[in-house]
């Protein structure tokens, strides 16, 4: 059964479109435990609506802060302070996706970022990444973050504008599993996420 937790190099790099699309191949589980800003939509809410399979069950945020900021100002905004006990994973015996928010190392309190979440719930890794000019730097960082902590990387997934000698480097240079790649779409849709979806599933041998 897999228990995957998203994260990416950076803010905006796709992780919630990597999300519904892991989502979709595994007809798994969704579950965002600190959304940070809600409007116009929540992350939960964006890939409940580009799912389309009926078995995936959309579980509640453990937190669902006002301010668009980082999670651990967010929360101060509010008066709470985030703590690793406060997160339990969603009892399912489904395959479960768990969207982390912004990078590895983003705030969720103090002495508390997003890799010791990872940790507490003990799961395995999908990290994406985009290519601009400082990802390898970044790409490779979140990796050596993620082994220096003994976190197990289950896969990298390429997502965006290709960049075949930048994304040859990263895997030959960290022998990560690399995923199937998310190319530019004119629009993010159901028909988009299950057209990768499909590729997906078959990386995962479903």
């Amino acid at each position: 059964m897999e228990r995957l937790f998203i994260t990416g190099i950076g803010t905006d790099v796709g992780k919630t479109v990597v999300s519904a699309i892991l989502t979709e191949a595994l007809h798994a589980d969704y579950w965002k435990p600190v959304q940070a800003g809600l409007e116009p939509a929540t992350d939960a809410g964006t890939v409940r609506r580009l799912v389309s399979n009926p078995v995936s069950h959309f579980w509640p945020e453990r937190y669902r802060l006002q301010l668009p900021a980082s999670p651990h100002a967010a929360a101060a905004a509010e008066g709470i302070t985030l703590r690793p006990n406060d997160f339990h994973l969603p009892s399912t015996t489904n395959h479960l996706l768990v969207e982390g928010a912004g990078g590895l190392l983003v705030p969720l309190a103090s002495g508390f970022l997003i890799a010791d979440l990872i940790q507490h719930l003990n799961l395995e890794v999908v990290v994406v990444s985009r290519n601009y000019l400082g990802s390898i730097n970044h790409t490779l960082l979140t990796l050596e973050a993620l082994h220096a902590r003994g976190l197990r990387v289950r896969g990298l997934v390429f997502n965006g504008d290709p960049n075949p000698a930048t994304e040859e480097f990263i895997a030959q240079h960290t022998g990560v599993p690399i995923m199937p790649r998310i190319s530019p779409e004119a629009e993010v849709s159901t028909e988009m996420v299950s057209r990768y979806a499909a590729e997906f599933r078959e990386w995962f041998g479903q």
